[in-house]
């Protein structure tokens, strides 16, 4: 998995984010998200993206980096509810 230079991160139970510099690909001053939406219930929404570059969604490179941040964020915030059940 790529190295992300990472400029936020927050996991919980109730979703969260984080944010990637994405000038070490190429595309500095630009950014790169995966985030979850908690959707009520106890139930959070689906990893999804986000990006500053406009129809990012047209480019190759940057869906493949996109799905390997959202795998990233997913195997971090798993830990995350590990801790939680732990708490319990």
């Amino acid at each position: 998995m790529s190295e992300f230079n990472i400029l936020q991160e927050r996991y919980s139970p109730r979703g969260g984010g984080i944010e990637i510099d994405l000038t070490p690909f190429g595309y500095e001053g630009e950014k790169m998200s995966a985030y979850r939406n908690y959707l009520g219930g106890g139930i959070i929404g689906r990893v999804q993206n986000d990006c500053t570059i406009l129809f990012w969604e047209d480019n190759d490179a940057l869906c493949e980096l996109a799905d390997e941040l959202n795998q990233y964020y997913y195997l971090r915030q798993v830990d995350i509810y590990d801790e939680y059940e732990l708490l319990d």
